[in-house]
């Protein structure tokens, strides 16, 4: 349609949202669904962070706010920085958004230019590129392998590093695949990043909390303070203290970042949810304790579901550091036939007969820019996923 702009021909929905829209299309018409798809814990918020939401909304405190945060909120950030991450920042260098995703795309708006790259590793967030090119940039990749756990090298850093590279994505733990850094691992790619100064770092710390075994989360301002002045901290309070509906994110960083970002949001949606930011006040300072339980539930539905899928012939499920995702490789299905007839090609072929198979759905690797690979999301319950792993089970089965 040529009243669209043409901007809109360089990105596509998310496939993520397109997998749960499917799902929920498919129940609603009486099909049994496992939906797998959506990044999102089952837990309900937190009583103490509702009942601060009813205080604030008792209160009053219901009117516009300041465009990127109360300062009440911006002070709890600041705190929590300092305390979990031994960072140090004051709140004219803090931004709140409409959750991580605005944050993200704020700092994208107000730094682009036409023909500057953006790093990101693969396999990635689906959001990543497009916002990148929403913003006129142009996104480009470096591959993570299944040998490393979908962790890139310093090696491969180095070498994807270009004269117009302007920003370095880096997720960790990851979504899609649940992968960790060590402080060693990321030691080396900070390492790398010291060698080129005109890159800076936006780190999607939104996983910090959810980190299992003996995985030690850090971020990288924390460990290479020499990155300090060009590095982007995002995080929020929407998977760790699930709250993802009220959509609350943040990012620290650098002043006239920090400034340029608010500007931009001033001219977009203004200020995020009054309500929902004193929510946020409660979820950093008040107990933190249920993070810890709610982790031994992640690590035991993790260990469910690596289990059934690696018992599968055809299928490679490495066990994640954190987040509640795994992406398993199904290299070893590809070119084989469904009884109905259907060739799997690529994982995106098996996503869909699967779906319409059994009923499980899953997103395929390629939206993440890794194939032949599926990511589960595992923030359900035992017992739906272990109906779907049993699905997933019998589906592979069948094939020849």
């Amino acid at each position: 349609m040529p009243f669209l702009s043409e901007t809109l021909s360089r990105v596509k929905p998310s496939p993520t949202i397109a997998v749960t829209n499917m799902a929920a299309e498919l129940k609603a018409s009486g099909k049994d669904v496992i939906g797998l798809g959506a990044g999102e814990p089952d837990f309900d918020t937190p009583e103490n962070i509702k009942a601060a939401a009813i205080a604030a909304i008792d209160a009053g405190k219901t009117k516009y706010t300041a465009v990127d945060g109360i300062p009440e909120l911006k002070k709890a950030i600041c705190a929590k920085l300092k305390r979990d991450n031994g960072l140090d920042y004051a709140t004219d260098q803090v931004s709140v958004g409409t959750g991580g995703k605005q944050v993200l795309y704020n700092a994208l708006m107000a730094t682009m230019n036409p023909g500057e790259e953006v790093l990101i590793p693969a396999p990635y967030w689906v959001s990543y590129p497009d916002m990148v090119l929403l913003a006129g940039g142009t996104p480009t990749f470096v591959e993570g392998a299944l040998e490393t756990n979908f962790k890139i090298t310093a090696e491969q850093l180095d070498a994807a590093i270009t004269p117009k590279t302007k920003w370095f994505i880096f997720n960790s733990p990851s979504n899609p695949s649940g992968a960790g850094y060590s402080h060693d691992e990321l030691k080396a790619l900070t390492d790398v990043l010291m060698k080129h100064p005109h890159v800076w770092v936006m780190t999607d710390d939104m996983y910090e909390h959810l980190a299992y075994d003996d995985f030690k989360f850090c971020t990288p301002a924390e460990v290479e303070p020499g990155l300090y002045d060009r590095t982007l901290t995002v995080n929020g309070v929407s998977k760790a203290y699930a709250m993802t509906g009220w959509r609350i994110g943040y990012a620290a960083g650098p002043k006239e970042l920090i400034k340029a970002m608010s500007k931009i949001q001033s001219q977009s949606t203004s200020n995020p949810c009054s309500v929902s930011q004193w929510a946020a006040v409660e979820a950093l300072n008040g107990p933190q304790d249920f993070i810890a339980k709610n982790n031994e539930t992640f690590v035991r539905r993790r260990n469910l579901v690596c289990e059934m899928l690696n018992a599968i012939d055809g299928i490679t499920c490495p066990v994640p550091e954190g987040a509640f995702y795994v992406y398993p490789s199904l290299a070893g299905l590809i070119g084989k036939t469904t009884p109905d007839g259907v060739k799997i090609e690529n994982d995106e072929t098996f996503a869909t007969a699967l779906l319409e198979d059994t009923g499980v759905a899953v997103v395929f690797g390629a939206a993440f820019g890794l194939s032949p690979n599926f990511r589960i999301s595992y923030a359900t319950s035992d017992e739906a996923l272990k109906e779907a792993c049993t699905r997933i089970q019998t589906f592979c089965a069948s094939l020849s």
